[in-house]
């Protein structure tokens, strides 16, 4: 026989809490580092167990996982970490801004979100001009190495000059 009648729902299940720890381990960061995070403003724990245990959910562990891959992978400091998640936050409310909002209250979502945007796009390009900078002094340093090793297969004797984008190294004092 067939069921006509649509099976009733099942009930919503709590959300999973996990520990301090539970979450270090799934995301690849010290307990250390999640409280530093809290401390600096980027997190808030979902609850507190009866034992003052923080407890995240499956949204803190988004959020850290966004932090540790801007922080880790992309080299973003913890001041550019919290300014990207305002400006997320601050998205969310726009969105609602402009979807129950006036013209008025429209165009200032709008002229938000695009400020909010425009900044992103000048952090992101200060890095990618450090990170090419950075690409640069490593292809000249490269280089100069093949060259030795060039003149070295030649049977040439290296040329000794001036190290291409290496930081000098400082000078002894002499007191005078």
């Amino acid at each position: 026989m067939g069921h006509d009648a649509a099976a009733p729902a099942a009930p919503e299940a709590a959300p999973r809490l996990l520990r301090i720890q539970e979450v270090a381990a799934e995301i690849g960061l010290t307990p250390r580092s999640i409280r530093y995070y809290e401390e600096m403003g980027l997190l808030a724990p979902a609850a507190r167990s009866e034992g003052a245990y923080r407890l995240y959910d499956t949204d803190d562990l988004e959020r850290l996982r966004f932090i540790a891959g801007l922080r880790n992978d992309a080299g973003f400091s913890l001041a550019e970490i919290g300014q990207m998640l305002e400006d997320e936050q601050a998205r969310a409310r726009n969105r609602v801004q402009f979807r129950a909002g006036t013209d008025d209250e429209q165009r200032a979502a709008l002229a938000d979100a695009i400020a909010r945007i425009d900044r992103q796009i000048a952090t992101l390009e200060r890095k990618r001009g450090r990170l090419d900078a950075m690409l640069a002094d490593a292809a000249a340093r490269r280089a100069h190495l093949q060259t030795h090793a060039d003149d070295l297969e030649a049977g040439r004797e290296p040329v000794h000059g001036p190290h291409v984008g290496l930081p000098k190294e400082p000078r002894p004092e002499t007191g005078r």
